[in-house]
């Protein structure tokens, strides 16, 4: 037990002769702070985000249009019942999908039964027709028959007194009148007869046209592509694809698409901190997630003028969109791409990394490896690095952190603090000015409309079916338009 005892004291005294010795060894060395020089060059200032890409063109693969041009038919939402894989790729004419018939076949029954009902509505008002017209025509005859006895009556009293004569003319005079009514009447008959049965041929027209109306458009409810092509399923709102077991509705009646894969876009979003960077024409480097080997060269085509909010982010975002210069077969829609956009390049300029850059009051400086605390005045950074645009020289090392002896250094550059603020104000006044400008484009646009207009129009821009672009065309004059989504007009 002694022997254990002795052993584990003196492991314990090792450890502490050890670590005594270690400090001594270290204690006195003096730290190592990372230092970087001064780089000039050419600088360049991206915007780094991430896309997906779709077809510039593709062609819609939808349900029947007789969904929605109807007149005679009327339909809900109706259920995908059944849809190829996604990425399958297709010749004109073959199978893509099925939607659910039940409905339809439902309303089908009920029109059919409207149809036997008209059917037999038109056979009683024909037989009441032919009945009516033959007892009236036998009425006729009998009335004719009538005229003749009373004729013979009348030749037959010239020998009578005159007020029995007189009699026989009256007789024949009424029997003449009630022939002549008749006719009148059986002619009217006649008349009323040929509007029931128009009328009972043309409700039963109607119900055949909707029987067969229908027919065709649950003909149509087995969709087939229209065009070659690679099945894409389409985007609802939101971002969510449609599936089996999704609704189409007769305002939305795409199932899928067959997009065109020889000119891509990819289509991405930026914050509201770097819209301002971004303009139309600017060039971009793109690379696919799914290929890291494959580098791609694009320019931007589109610039949303109006943010909008994306599912479960409180950030708003303005829609970009970039077209890619080349071709490959390999690039697919949805796919993934990182898009660095080059908002602006600086030749023949001094730059250091972002982290050397520290800050007093809004004053930023360096802290230079000579023990100098240098005032910088700054120009435009990118992701990683920041233009000086006075204060230092190309090749002067600068620490990369905060030395422990900072309070030890020499301030230097006080004279650039006046610089310094006249650019913070000149970047004040240009952010009013840029803000004044947009208030009259949208006072300009607004004005005359009512309230209920205006929220309608702010709802609209907020959910991304309108946005608003301005410009300034020949002559200085400030123009807006309106550009709205295919589907909301």
């Amino acid at each position: 037990m002694k022997k254990l005892i002795y052993i584990s004291v003196g492991i314990i005294a090792a450890l502490i002769i050890s670590v005594i010795i270690f400090n001594k060894v270290t204690g006195g060395e003096k730290t190592e702070y990372l230092k970087v020089k001064v780089e000039k060059g050419e600088f360049e200032i991206l915007v780094t985000t991430t896309g997906e890409l779709q077809a510039e063109n593709s062609e819609d693969i939808t349900a029947p249009q007789k969904l929605r041009t109807s007149r005679h038919l009327r339909f809900g939402q109706i259920k995908i019942q059944d849809l190829i894989p996604e990425g399958t790729v297709v010749e004109e004419g073959e199978y893509v999908a099925t939607l659910d018939r039940s409905d339809a076949l439902n309303r089908l029954k009920d029109i059919e039964d409207e149809l036997e009902k008209q059917q037999s509505s038109y056979i009683k008002t024909k037989l009441d027709t032919i009945i009516q017209l033959r007892n009236l025509r036998d009425e006729l005859i009998n009335l004719e028959f009538a005229i003749e006895e009373k004729e013979i009556v009348l030749e037959q009293s010239k020998f009578e007194p005159p007020a029995t004569i007189r009699q026989a003319k009256i007789d024949l005079d009424k029997a003449q009148r009630a022939f002549d009514q008749a006719t009148k009447n059986y002619k009217l008959k006649v008349q009323q007869a040929e509007a029931d049965m128009r009328e009972a041929e043309i409700n039963l027209a109607k119900e055949q046209r909707s029987r067969d109306e229908m027919q065709g458009v649950i003909n149509q409810f087995v969709i087939h592509a229209p065009s070659p092509g690679m099945v894409i399923y389409k985007k609802e709102w939101g971002g969510k694809k449609r599936e089996v077991g999704s609704m189409i509705s007769p305002w939305d009646l795409t199932v899928a698409t067959l997009p065109d894969l020889s000119s891509m876009i990819s289509k991405t979003y930026v914050n509201e901190i770097d819209i301002s960077k971004i303009k139309v024409g600017q060039e971009v480097r793109i690379g696919v997630d799914a290929f890291p080997e494959k580098k791609y060269t694009g320019i931007i085509t589109d610039v949303a003028n109006i943010g909008e909010q994306l599912p479960n982010t409180d950030a708003k975002v303005f829609e970009v969109v970039i077209q890619i210069n080349e071709s490959d077969p390999i690039l697919r829609p949805s796919m993934t791409t990182s898009n660095k956009i080059v908002t602006a390049t600086f030749e023949d300029t001094l730059f250091v990394p972002l982290e050397t850059i520290q800050s007093d009051d809004s004053i930023p400086f360096v802290f230079t490896t000579k023990g100098i605390k240098q005032v910088v005045v700054l120009g435009p950074s990118n992701e990683n690095e920041v233009i000086i645009e006075r204060g230092l020289e190309a090749g002067d090392e600068i620490y990369l952190t905060v030395p422990d002896d900072k309070d030890n250094f020499k301030l230097r550059g006080e004279e650039l603090i006046e610089i310094i603020e006249k650019k913070k104000e000149q970047a004040r006044k240009e952010e009013e000015a840029r803000k004044a400008d947009n208030g009259k484009q949208s006072k300009k646009f607004t004005k005359g409309m009512t309230k209920e207009q205006l929220d309608k129009m702010r709802k609209s821009m907020e959910k991304g079916d309108i946005r608003i672009e301005g410009g300034n065309p020949e002559g200085g004059k400030s123009s807006v338009k309106v550009v709205v989504k295919k589907e909301s007009k």
